[in-house]
């Protein structure tokens, strides 16, 4: 990029936690954040929002009647948002907002389409509080914020996504500064269903249950987790912006069905090569890795970076392990995992992978996403 564009403040809530404080704490343990709860009559292991982010979501209901009945992962947006920003929030009264989801109001549509099959009737207000644009109007509702604001759907990578809409943005001067990110509310047994059938979800109880970069598992792992997170975009480096991003990358590749990713990654290929333009391969220190704890979606991006990369392999990383798979906030979290590991100047390893490489230094890190459809985003941060 010829003009690396600023993050200034960044807000998630997750099975972390919601504060700086918090999440680099859990990051730096060796320990999961996943629980074993029942859905349907049928156990899953889940990474859930910790209690004390469910009081801060249930306070927000009570303090405005108008949140009571939107859907979780509305509301998740709402309080990410509030995790960024400042008591003042003026300084984003024009900014532009871009905030995407997956699966939408997962959890509205399954109580409202149930309603329908039992009694062959609609509520008032199912439809607008299943709109996907939801998620962004409400959330510069509560900002009261006047710039654009629209979401939008791209499967996993629709965080990562947000991104470069953002990026897109500013760059053509319409917009000076933007709030961008996922949210995700997927804890619901339609949902765990459909992840069942596909024969990806994680089953067996281990130590670690979802065995993202463990390249010798024998079974699929992937867990789902709800998050929300949103990241702020300006044009011009202010005095206080935490990193810049000096790459962006994306690709799609021809699909086998619908959930297919090829041996060799080759969108991640070429993204990962689009985001690091001229920079020598050597000068990236780490990956995160998107390595949702499938076989074939962590073989087939291992095999991307090795076939990038050559004998100058950057250290590789993940926090699916940890977190779980938040869908669109996902690629959000995994950004965020990259900031800090930039702020505090340490490495974060899956602590059971075979990729234990320390990077000799912790500059420029790349950090991936993909999605359904056979597309790929990749971002560089660097100081």
């Amino acid at each position: 990029m010829k003009n690396p564009v600023s993050i200034t403040s960044i807000g998630t809530i997750s099975p972390l936690g919601s504060t700086e404080e918090e999440i680099w704490k859990n990051y730096k343990t060796d320990s999961h954040l996943f629980s074993k709860n029942k859905f349907q009559d049928e156990d899953f292991f889940v990474g859930e929002l910790p209690i004390s982010v469910k009081d801060k979501i249930t306070a927000l209901k009570q303090e405005n009647s108008k949140y009571r009945n939107l859907d979780n992962s509305v509301l998740n947006a709402i309080m990410a948002s509030r995790m960024m920003l400042p008591e003042n929030v003026t300084s984003f009264k024009n900014a532009g907002i871009n905030i995407g989801s997956s699966r939408g109001a997962t959890g509205l549509f399954e109580k409202y389409h149930s309603e329908y099959v039992n009694t062959g009737k609609s509520s008032t207000y199912s439809s607008p509080s299943t709109t996907l644009g939801n998620i962004s109007s409400w959330v510069a509702q509560d900002l009261q914020s006047e710039g654009p604001e629209f979401s939008h759907s791209v499967t996993c990578s629709t965080g990562m996504h947000a991104i470069l809409n953002g990026i897109a943005w500013m760059g053509s001067g319409m917009a000076e500064s933007f709030l961008v990110g996922g949210s995700e509310a997927p804890l619901t047994g339609f949902t765990l269903a459909q992840m069942k059938a596909m024969k990806i979800y994680a089953a067996e109880e281990r130590d670690y249950p979802c065995r993202s970069l463990d390249m010798d598992k024998r079974k699929n792992s992937m867990i789902l987790s709800e998050a929300a997170g949103l990241i702020a975009l300006e044009k011009q480096a202010s005095k206080g912006h935490l990193v810049s991003i000096r790459g962006i990358g994306y690709a799609n590749e021809k699909l086998k069905h619908g959930a297919s990713l090829s041996r060799n990654g080759e969108c991640l290929q070429k993204s990962m090569k689009m985001a690091m333009g001229d920079i020598d391969p050597g000068d990236i220190d780490i990956v995160v890795m998107h390595a949702p704890g499938t076989i074939g979606g962590d073989l087939a991006e291992v095999n991307a970076v090795k076939n990038l990369f050559g004998s100058k392999l950057p250290a590789m990383t993940s926090n699916k392990w940890k977190t779980g798979h938040s869908f669109a906030a996902s690629g959000i979290l995994s950004l965020e995992m990259a900031v800090l590991m930039l702020r505090n100047e340490m490495f974060l390893p899956v602590p059971f992978s075979e990729f234990q490489q320390q990077p000799k230094k912790i500059e420029n890190i790349l950090v991936n996403s993909v999605g359904f459809g056979g597309n790929s985003v990749s971002i560089l941060i660097g100081k």
